[in-house]
């Protein structure tokens, strides 16, 4: 299937969840400082709040976004992303089964979490434009998830016709290792919410 080229940036920041304790706006106030470090693509991991949350903190996070010209993927279901005009979709491994067709207009990314050949074969047959590749190291955020190690990783990523990204355990030193085995780019939660400030242009 055919895949728009759409120039994207090496680095990919999922956010991490916004804390229970503290109002959203604080999850935007550091949305907006991790922008200005230099992240310009986005998306919007949420798992916790309520769909009613979820969409507040989404239209937030497009105006931060739209400010820093960075894209905005939303990890939610397609009808949101659209009645938002978000730049495109995260679709996790599961749900990226359910379409037989790629769920969103070429000028609109479409991003998929990938964990197996089957998933990555998938991936290329719906046309997305970018997949992530988890878990390639040890990560606290997934704890019961087998790491792939760099050799599964070099092996699942030849099979892919679309950006490979680099997510779980990965930091942004890990760029051109990664790039080495086979990866466009890494993908991060903690390590480049923390990093805000810190990073040069991506």
């Amino acid at each position: 299937m055919f895949t728009k080229l759409i120039e994207l940036p090496r680095i990919y920041l999922v956010t991490p969840e916004p804390l229970s304790n503290q109002p959203l706006s604080s999850f935007i106030v550091h949305l907006e400082h991790t922008l200005a470090a230099g992240i310009r693509l986005v998306q919007l991991r949420a798992k916790t709040l309520t769909p009613e949350q979820y969409a507040q903190l989404a239209k937030e996070a497009l105006v931060c976004c739209r400010h820093y010209n960075a894209r905005l993927l939303l990890n939610a279901p397609i009808n949101l992303v659209q009645s938002l005009e978000a730049d495109g979709v995260h679709l996790t491994s599961t749900n990226q089964m359910m379409y037989e067709a790629r769920p969103l207009p070429a000028e609109l990314l479409v991003s998929i979490a990938c964990h197996d050949t089957h998933q990555v074969h998938h991936a290329n047959q719906l046309g997305a434009n970018l997949l992530t590749l988890s878990p390639v190291l040890p990560t606290a955020t997934h704890t019961v998830a087998a790491p792939l190690g760099w050799s599964r990783f070099r092996e699942l990523a030849a099979l892919s016709t679309i950006p490979v990204y680099a997510l779980g355990g990965i930091t942004p030193d890990m760029l051109d290792e990664a790039r080495k085995a086979g990866a466009y780019g890494i993908a991060a939660i903690r390590s480049l919410w923390k990093s805000a400030g810190t990073m040069g242009p991506t």
